[in-house]
Formats: C-alpha cells, structure tokens, sequence
C-alpha cells in the first residue's frame, strides 16, 4: 500500500458535468524518495520509509544527511515509515508521486488539527452554558457544579477520569476515512479530494488508500481496479 506525504493547501469547489458545486480540499502530494527499505530478513517486519520536502544542509543534522544520501536524495525535511505486504517493490532512491493514486477512488488523510489552546467547557465540549438571567451572577460560560460527580458509590471524592472540563483543546493527530478523489493532477503534483481535512493551509498530511469502505464505496473501487 503506497503512502504519501503532502502539505494541505486550501479549499476550493469543482463543478461537476451537471453542474453540481463540490467543496474540495487541495493537496500537494509528492514526490517523496524512497529513503530506506525494511525486510523481513533484516528487520523483521515488510515497511518503506519516504522522505518529503526540501530542507537545507545546514538546518539538518549529519546523521540525517547521510542516512537520505544512502538513498541518493538531498536532506529531507519530513520522514515517515508506513507498513507493506511486499516491500521487494521498492528500492532506494525510488520517487513515489501522486500518479501512483490513478486507479484509488478513495483516500484516508492523517494530519494534525489546530491548535486552540486553553478552552472552556462551551467551546471545548459545547455546552450550553448556565442561564443568562434569574439571578445567575457572572457565571453564564461555566461548566456548572461537578461535586456529585464523584466516583461510583462515594468512595472515593475525585472526579471520575475523562470528565468533560476545560482544558487544552486541539493539536491533535485526526484522520478522515474513506474521501472521494475528484480529480489529481499529475504534473502540478495536486490531489483534490471532497471534504474537509483537519489542520492550518501548509500542515503535514498522510495520504493512503481508503483501508475500510462502505458497501456501495468498496464497489466502485473494485471497478476503477479492474
């Protein structure tokens, strides 16, 4: 199963050929080197390591720039190791684009979400916070009381673990199953897919086929294999 880098850049629509507006997210997939090859014989497990992005000589360490000059690449910025049934197929050096997605109807995109911050109980979680008039004081955003929440039975007076309360909201790894591929076009190296996907314009993003589709999706990609 190949598995790409790329950087989100953005949203925009497509029209399909009834005219029907598609929200699509743009991302730049590609071209990432095939920097090391692990076998079952020497390592113990079948996976393929890509690098993606340029990165200057002097903002990267030496073990990095020989480990991606084995491989005849300049310094990468971005590493990632990704899991293969067969990993004879790939060699060193090999460039991996986005023209490998041709035939993939559906695609799983991993990246990191934004970061909020600190946030309350109503932006948090969506509560809907305390009443707004009769005689509640300056407490309107406030998550209420959380003294009978206690463990099971009083024995214990703490609060049960993964109770909803403020906290740091975000930055979180999020992946989006089973996207539609509208269009990808090899030469600029973009894949458009329908929807949304977690992250600022620039972030890191995981592209692989789709590992669990629907019915009726897991269909459709059977005939675009054919």
């Amino acid at each position: 199963m190949t598995q790409l880098l790329g950087i989100k850049k953005g949203m925009t629509r497509v029209f399909t050929d009834e005219g029907r507006s598609l929200p699509v997210t743009v991302l730049e997939v590609g071209p990432c080197v095939v920097t090391q090859v692990r076998t079952e014989e020497t390592d113990g497990y079948n996976a393929v390591q890509v690098g993606f992005g340029d990165i200057k000589a002097r903002n990267s360490t030496m073990a990095q720039i020989a480990h991606d000059a084995k491989a005849g690449a300049a310094p990468r910025r971005h590493h990632r190791e990704f899991l293969v049934e067969d990993s004879s197929r790939y060699e060193l050096g090999q460039t991996l684009t986005v023209a490998d997605f041709e035939k993939i109807g559906y695609v799983d995109v991993s990246s990191t979400s934004k970061g909020k911050g600190f946030a309350g109980g109503m932006k948090r979680h969506g509560f809907k916070g305390q009443l707004a008039t009769h005689g509640v004081e300056r407490k309107h955003r406030s998550p209420g009381s959380i003294g009978g929440h206690a463990n099971n039975a009083g024995k214990a007076g703490r609060i049960k673990k993964g109770k909803k309360m403020s906290g740091h909201m975000g930055s979180e790894r999020i992946t989006v199953r089973s996207l539609d591929v509208i269009r990808i076009d090899a030469e600029r190296n973009l894949l458009l897919v329908k929807g949304p996907i977690a992250g600022h314009n620039g972030a890191l993003v995981e592209v692989r086929p789709s590992v669990r589709l629907y019915k009726t999706k897991g269909v459709k990609q059977k005939e675009l294999s054919a």
